[in-house]
């Protein structure tokens, strides 16, 4: 198999466990689970990046709001508030989030940011995944 020198521990721990085959995505008859990025994915900023200025995009909002309507579970899910200097600073943009979000007209099942929610979402800088999408490509 692996010429790693801790391949042997880790062959012997997976004859130990019993897998089963998982599913790529959510099987047929049951609802899809979409995460969304708000921040410059359904909105943007023409200066300050301060989340009190984003601008909606109202396109990009219609094609979130799209998926909820054809039966996707749609999942907010954003950063915000997880920084470590909001952290410290006990801010939680939670409720601002959500109350923004119904001011822009989006559909929506679930919010999850940085600090709350079912996903909480980890500041980063890069996503790389087999299913990631950007919203140009909707």
């Amino acid at each position: 198999m692996s010429n790693h020198p801790e391949a042997s521990q880790y062959e012997a721990y997976a004859e130990e466990l019993e897998f089963h085959e998982s599913n790529r995505l959510a099987p047929a008859g049951e609802k899809k689970v979409v995460l969304v990025d708000i921040d410059e994915t359904i909105c943007f900023y023409s200066g300050k990046r301060q989340y009190n200025l984003a601008e909606p995009s109202q396109e990009n909002i219609e094609k979130i709001n799209k998926l909820h309507d054809e039966g996707w579970h749609v999942v907010y899910w954003t950063a915000r508030g997880g920084s470590e200097k909001s952290k410290r600073e006990g801010l939680c943009y939670y409720d601002f989030t959500w109350k923004q979000l119904l001011s822009w007209g989006c559909r929506f099942d679930e919010l999850s940011t940085g600090t709350k929610g079912k996903y909480m979402k980890p500041p980063y800088d890069l996503v790389i995944d087999d299913k990631a999408k950007r919203i140009e490509e909707l």
